[in-house]
């Protein structure tokens, strides 16, 4: 993948989706998560899954699936559910790089992911 950057500003931006893999809404989304990679080669997109990454995310209060984490370097930009709809992402995104986003308040776990993804930051989700 290209070293992932925005359009705004030069600071990477990162998608972080988290999920678990038991939620079949997760699951169906995937594919589409992967595709919006793709698609945006200069954006940074991880899949992690809550309970096999808890190292990465502790005890993190998920209010229900997809929830997305989306940074500007390491500020987060976006948190929240989002619908597991390709379009609805990509609108959000474009909302992010089209603007100087503002940061957001999120709990301290999340806030901690760009900095404890380390090389996993390049990584395209499968």
């Amino acid at each position: 993948m290209d070293e992932p950057r925005s359009s705004t500003g030069g600071e990477e931006l990162l998608v972080v989706c988290l999920c678990a893999a038991w939620c079949y809404i997760c699951n169906d989304f995937r594919a589409a998560f992967a595709g919006l990679a793709r698609a945006h080669r200069h954006v940074g997109f991880i899949w992690v899954d809550i309970e096999e990454d808890r190292a990465l995310v502790g005890d993190v209060d998920i209010d229900d699936f997809p929830t997305l984490a989306v940074f500007r370097g390491n500020t987060p930009v976006f948190f929240g559910v989002t619908r597991p709809q390709s379009p609805v992402v990509a609108r959000t995104l474009a909302s992010l790089l089209g603007a100087e986003p503002q940061p957001v308040a999120v709990p301290h776990q999340v806030a901690a992911l760009p900095r404890s993804l380390g090389s996993r930051r390049r990584e395209a989700p499968a």
